[in-house]
């Protein structure tokens, strides 16, 4: 039971944790690979700016990583081990 618990506590700090990091990194994928300009500051002067799309789809691909991590930490830690078999069946000769 103490097994269960440790994996339910992995998997809820897990998707917490890379669930805003993705929505976050999905976000902004989109507003950098749709060509919208951001406001960049250096020494006081604010400057609109665009990035490279290539940044844009590489968060969107990075966020899509992000989903995947929750649901692989629930999918090894929850999963029910196969039990041992009890008896030994002997080599056939």
């Amino acid at each position: 039971m103490q097994n269960r618990t440790i994996g339910i506590i992995a998997t809820v700090v897990t998707a917490i944790v890379c669930g805003c990091a993705s929505l976050f990194s999905c976000i902004f994928g989109f507003t950098i690979a749709g060509g919208t300009p951001l406001n960049v500051t250096a020494n006081g002067v604010t400057t609109p700016q665009t990035l490279s799309p290539t940044i844009g789809y590489v968060l969107l691909c990075l966020s899509l990583f992000m989903i995947l991590v929750p649901v692989a930490v629930g999918f090894f830690t929850l999963r029910r081990k196969p039990e041992a078999v009890g008896e030994i069946i002997p080599p056939a000769s």
